[in-house]
């Protein structure tokens, strides 16, 4: 089964920040309470086959604006556009703006306001 992590500084601050992005839940990991891990839920995870957590960073934060700290991770949602500007708004920050990509979608990527990237996608509709 397929699992990530995402590492934060601030667990409280990303929480929200997913939460509010991508409509996540968190619940923490009994056991693992030292390192603030939490459990994502909701769409399209356990179901789909994909798990999720959220811990404290071990460590700094890489700098903001350096090149890409890891995987990125990239998942579906409704409107790309109206997600990038919400984590703008949001303590995101620019990392690749909406940009169509022929035959996939429009796609853009933030950083998080925790040192990751992650990226969002709205596929365009296959037509037969």
């Amino acid at each position: 089964m397929p699992h990530f992590e995402i590492h934060a500084n601030d667990v409280a601050r990303a929480r929200a920040f997913y939460g509010g992005l991508f409509g996540w839940r968190f619940a923490p990991m009994p056991g693992a309470e030292e390192m603030e891990y939490h459990l994502i839920e909701g769409p399209g995870f356990a179901e789909d086959g994909l798990t999720g957590g959220l811990m404290r960073r071990i460590g700094p934060a890489p700098e903001a604006g350096a090149p890409v700290r890891g995987g990125t991770m990239t998942f579906e949602v409704a409107d790309c556009d109206e997600r990038y500007t919400w984590a703008l708004a949001n303590g995101g920050a620019e990392a690749l703006p909406p940009t169509d990509y022929p035959g996939v979608g429009r796609a853009a990527c933030v950083e998080d306001g925790e040192g990751n990237i992650v990226g969002m996608i709205s596929p365009f509709e296959v037509r037969a």
